[in-house]
């Protein structure tokens, strides 16, 4: 079975880790001895453990999941060059990997935290010779798109590796709502999960204003609410959501 190293041990790295578990051996380095023993414990089987000073990357394949702003400091505690290296660094691009830790081969990847499911929507970009492998590799904890630029992947990460948080305000506002009409919170929330559960699978299927139609008849409920969501700019707070994530991840980019 091929081996995977995480570098980093943090919320992503632990998602996809989850998400690969079972069909890659996997390995992790990082600064401290005691977070690498939560991070094998909650990922629920033993798991090789290195720390960084002085790890041999020659011949691995690596996830990079590090903070950003880190990558400079560990790039002088490692040594050699993987054979692949996959970093999930939001708005580190492809030279400065090369610049600080000299892989072989690079590609840049952005998943969510949906990947501990195997339901991860992932965009990737970087050196086409390492497209299939990357895809592999990724393809394991969900969906992937390859996508031809940087500038594509930091407009994706604003939608889908953001996309999560900003769901998750959505559906925590709309129990909100049913509470405040009278619904019990244990009733609403899974209501609301359900509501959830059966719109992924609808989504996939149906471009949304299809879907929006078949909902909506003349005068009901449905589009009483609809014309709330509107007046309240939800739409358009949406597409600016997308927009000032993209740009502050323009910001991070070095």
């Amino acid at each position: 079975m091929q081996t995977i190293t995480f570098i980093g041990n943090g919320n992503m790295a632990l998602s996809i880790a989850k998400g690969l578990q079972g069909k890659y051996n996997i390995e992790v380095v990082g600064r401290n001895q005691e977070k690498l023993d939560d991070f094998s414990k909650n990922i629920g089987s033993k798991i090789d453990t290195y720390l960084l000073k002085d790890f041999d990357m020659n011949h691995k394949i690596i996830l990079l999941c590090v903070k950003p702003n880190n990558i400079a400091e560990i790039s002088k505690l490692l040594q050699g060059k993987a054979d692949l290296l996959i970093s999930v660094l939001a708005g580190t691009t492809i030279e400065s990997i090369k610049k600080y830790l000299k892989p072989k081969v690079v590609v840049r990847s952005m998943p969510n935290l949906a990947a501990s499911i195997g339901q991860s929507m992932t965009t990737l970009t970087g050196d086409i010779h390492a497209k299939d492998e990357s895809i592999a590799i990724l393809n394991s904890i969900g969906t992937t798109l390859w996508l031809n630029s940087e500038k594509e992947i930091d407009v994706a990460t604003a939608l889908a590796g953001s996309g999560p948080a900003y769901l998750a305000l959505i559906a925590e506002a709309l129990a909100d709502g049913a509470v405040k009409q009278g619904l019990k919170r244990e009733d609403a929330m899974t209501v609301m999960r359900g509501l959830f559960d059966g719109f992924g699978t609808l989504i996939q299927e149906t471009h949304p204003s299809l879907l929006k139609d078949s909902v909506m008849s003349p005068g009901g409920t449905t589009a009483a609410g609809y014309g709330a969501l509107e007046d309240g700019n939800v739409r358009a707070a949406c597409i600016d959501a997308v927009e000032q994530a993209y740009e502050k991840a323009k910001v991070l980019s070095f």
